[in-house]
């Protein structure tokens, strides 16, 4: 019995040693409710995420999506597992993807900033393949970079730009 259970206890620690963690923000014009409007639709990622081409929703309770790439080449099966339109921020899980990674779990999430404006976070856990940590990381980090790189320029576009301090022009 006692060594079912450090067995199990190992296997816990084992899973949680090879998590990874990753977290970008950018600053944005706009308030949380004007930026949560643009990218709060759990579809919307096909209009901000730029090697996205299409995103179909199940229409469940407990919404599933699946992104194809703009050129086909991938497809992402997810899973939103949290949701707060109030309190600006959703949750989802892959439940297929061509990344190497396994158990990876992602927020978005929106915040006011002092001063005016807002932050949109986007931050993720997972575990990386075998031998493929350094693939895993740059894989998202660059599609971290440019989902939100599109959403600060289209915050510009439709809310102005900000000085380097914030605040908005």
């Amino acid at each position: 019995m006692y060594k079912l259970i450090t067995v199990a206890c190992l296997g816990l620690v084992a899973s949680t040693a090879f998590a990874d963690t990753l977290s970008r923000s950018v600053d944005v014009p706009g308030t949380p409710r004007d930026i949560w409007s643009m990218i709060g639709p759990f579809c919307a990622i096909k209009d901000w995420l730029p090697p996205v081409g299409s995103c179909a929703e199940d229409g469940q309770k407990i919404p599933t999506r699946t992104l194809v790439t703009r050129d086909g080449s991938a497809t992402f099966i997810e899973r939103q597992s949290a949701r707060s339109d109030s309190a600006h921020f959703y949750t989802y899980t892959f439940l297929s993807s061509p990344l190497p990674v396994g158990h990876y779990t992602s927020t978005i999430r929106v915040t006011a900033r002092t001063g005016g404006g807002s932050t949109v976070t986007w931050r993720g856990t997972y575990a990386p393949a075998a031998g493929k940590s350094k693939d895993a990381r740059q894989a998202l980090t660059d599609i971290y970079a440019a989902g939100l790189d599109s959403i600060r320029q289209q915050a510009i576009q439709r809310y102005g730009a900000m000085t380097s301090s914030g605040a908005l022009q």
